[in-house]
């Protein structure tokens, strides 16, 4: 859906040094524009951990878990696991820290709560993350291969189709996608990947949130409300709730130093040109 007679929102894209990218906007309800092409399935890498966390997030609406039930290590819990709150390192091995104290982003605190889901609902975690995401929300065309932290992989129809979750959600309650884009346990230092030490290193339940953290992927144009997640893959989804418009964007570059130039760019083009139009 390439936009024909005006300059388009997502035309940087062009020129990117990767092999393939696609990239599509959502404003409120519509996907008002893609670029690339919607059906190549690249790999999402860490945006893997929103569709996890979504299915932990779906678990616990049904009762399946609770998010402050104890998990990983000694006096942690789901919610600590969810928000890299557990002390966990990032791939495995002993704590580096007291749950709630750090903010250390961790793959294994990721696998840990995938494995409690599946012991839960008695099922292989893929299984359920299909029944309980992928196919409420469309996304026919993206599996889990991989670990629950990084082993998704589909095409940007389907990134988008979670993008309009993120803004207008149906998979789970409007009020649980609230709570999991607060902050959990506020005031956390730690290392946002690829960006350094923040102060404050805010993250909700799967989700990492803006709010007042520099640098960062996002354009200085999103507002601290913005929330999403980016992948090693050169992959990013994020939804802007004040603007009321999401981004998502796939590419076969690993995340550098292009990315972290490039991609605020466009998100500060894609705000100010259909913020403009709308």
């Amino acid at each position: 859906m390439d936009t024909a007679g005006r300059r388009s929102a997502l035309e940087a894209i062009d020129v990117w040094p990767t092999p393939h990218v696609a990239a599509g906007i959502v404003a409120g309800e519509a996907v008002v524009e893609t670029r690339g092409d919607p059906d190549l399935v690249l790999p999402w890498a860490s945006v893997t951990k929103l569709l996890t966390a979504g299915a932990v997030l779906v678990a616990a609406e049904e009762g399946t878990l609770e998010l402050d039930e104890p998990a990983g290590p000694p006096g942690s819990t789901v919610r600590h696991l969810l928000a890299h709150a557990s002390g966990l390192p990032p791939d495995g091995g002993p704590p580096l820290a007291p749950p709630g104290e750090r903010r250390i982003y961790s793959n294994a605190g990721y696998e840990l709560v995938a494995d409690l889901l599946a012991e839960r609902a008695g099922m292989p975690f893929a299984e359920y993350l299909q029944g309980a995401v992928l196919e409420p929300v469309g996304m026919a065309a993206t599996e889990l291969s991989g670990s629950p932290a990084w082993g998704a992989a589909g095409p940007l129809r389907d990134l988008i189709a979670f993008a309009r979750q993120l803004l207008r959600p149906a998979f789970v309650a409007p009020e649980t996608l609230t709570e999991a884009t607060a902050v959990a346990f506020p005031g956390l230092a730690g290392v946002l990947p690829g960006f350094g030490r923040q102060q404050t290193n805010d993250w909700g339940l799967g989700f990492e949130l803006r709010d007042a953290k520099s640098p960062h992927w996002t354009g200085a144009a999103n507002s601290p409300e913005t929330f999403g997640h980016f992948g090693r893959s050169g992959c990013f989804v994020w939804a802007d709730p004040r603007a009321d418009i999401a981004l998502a964007c796939l590419a076969d570059l690993e995340f550098g130093d292009w990315a972290a130039s490039a991609w605020p760019l466009l998100s500060d083009a894609v705000l100010g040109r259909v913020a403009r139009r709308s």
